[in-house]
């Protein structure tokens, strides 16, 4: 349910001073774009027929998920992990040619959208050239080459070498430079030391200065968003949402989750919120699995609170299965569940009241009290020089009906996983 009332003016950022971030990031929305799967070819020609869609749905900017060749030797499936790269200054002909991509940016800029690409800077593929530069990569007492967790396909590169430092930067300049691209997401960004990324970044955005980064890290998010990134994952968030959906957890909990966010990370830094993703898609399910019912309700707290929402490949399009990793695997395309109305109307929502806009510029979370515990509500208030922006949030964390009466006043009759947004 959703109910969205007395729409406003959009407020340019451009009043606010001393901005964080680039002035592009505090309304918008971000996409996972996941090429191998995203069309039927998995190239960036034919990505190109989407962005109009995307743009309709009110997307600003898109990720693309790692595009440079695939290592061989440890391969997983036929195709191969986008996170063992061989050569970080290259096009995997899979998606494609520098040509095709750059072509594909090019439009995609046309269109007004900024693209950020994944960036993999914690390890290589085996069988990178880089693994013959003596000191490069981790070894074990053998010399044999490391790994970490389960990822056999990746060697860990050794950050005590000040030559692959400065060739890391080198290739991430290239990108940014001869391709043109709007910044970075960062895997595994907490495992790289912070004092590289405040480097690279920081020489990046001498001549970027409205570069974007991402970092893939929650637990050291306040060290890391202090210089090199914007925006950090919300992981303890989407777990919250995914517990709350499954009955392990409770609203109280989500406003315990929230309070922690606040006390530990540094109030400028953007959160990203998301309810699915390609890690999530692939090894813990879709969002249809894992939250059931809740699913709509879910998607919609990633605008209300504070922060950016994400949106990952078939998120529009009602995609209902588990996307292969190393293997070529279509989303699917189905009508009956389709979303692209519901994140419109989010995206448009987020856009036009700038209480909703990311931290500096938009309002801070404030809880509403309510006689019913099953019930999460919540307001954003930013008082303007000519007027204010206000939304009000109730929604029904629980699979029975609910009625509920804020501390307000106001009633509200509930279905299961119901909810009501209320825009002044």
């Amino acid at each position: 349910m959703l109910f969205i009332a007395a729409a406003l003016m959009l407020v340019s950022c451009a009043e606010e001073t001393n901005l964080r971030h680039p002035k592009f990031a505090y309304d918008a929305t971000i996409y996972e774009l996941n090429t191998r799967q995203a069309t039927k070819e998995g190239t960036f020609a034919a990505a190109e027929a989407l962005l109009p869609t995307l743009k309709q749905n009110g997307i600003d900017i898109i990720w693309v998920m790692p595009c440079q060749p695939i290592g061989v030797i440890t391969r997983k499936g036929t195709l191969g992990s986008y996170y063992s790269i061989i050569d970080y200054c290259a096009i995997n002909p899979e998606f494609g040619t520098r040509a095709d991509f750059e072509h594909f940016l090019k439009e995609a800029h046309k269109m007004g959208f900024k693209v950020i690409l994944d960036w993999v800077a914690n390890h290589t593929a085996p069988d990178s050239e880089w693994t013959q530069n003596e000191g490069w990569h981790y070894r074990d007492s053998l010399g044999n080459l490391m790994v970490q967790y389960d990822w056999t396909d990746i060697s860990k590169l050794d950050y005590h070498s000040e030559a692959m430092r400065a060739e890391m930067k080198k290739a991430m300049h290239w990108w940014m430079d001869s391709i043109g691209i709007d910044g970075f997401r960062c895997d595994v960004a907490g495992e790289v030391p912070t004092d590289f990324w405040n480097d690279a970044m920081g020489e990046l955005r001498l001549t970027h200065p409205d570069m974007f980064t991402l970092a893939e890290d929650e637990d050291k998010a306040d060290e890391l968003t202090e210089t090199a990134f914007d925006m950090y994952y919300g992981w303890s968030l989407h777990h919250v949402m995914n517990d709350i959906a499954q009955g392990k957890a409770t609203v109280e909990d989500l406003w315990a989750n929230l309070a922690k966010t606040d006390s530990t990370i540094r109030p400028e830094a953007i959160r990203m919120n998301f309810i699915t993703n390609h890690d999530e898609n692939s090894w813990n399910g879709t969002e249809f699995e894992r939250m059931g019912d809740a699913t709509e309700l879910f998607a919609a707290l990633c605008y209300i609170l504070p922060g950016m929402p994400m949106i990952y490949t078939g998120q529009l399009s009602g995609n209902h299965h588990r996307l292969e990793f190393f293997e070529k695997d279509l989303i699917d395309q189905d009508e009956a569940f389709a979303q692209y109305d519901l994140y419109k109307k989010m995206n448009n929502l987020r856009e036009r009241n700038k209480a909703l806009f990311s931290p500096e510029v938009g309002a801070p979370l404030e809880r509403v009290a309510c006689d019913n515990e099953a019930i999460f509500a919540c307001k954003r208030v930013k008082e303007g020089r000519w007027h204010t922006n206000s939304v009000l949030a109730v929604m029904n964390m629980s699979s029975e009906k609910q009625n509920v009466t804020l501390e307000t006043g106001e009633t509200f009759d509930l279905e299961p996983w119901g909810y009501e947004i209320v825009e002044k």
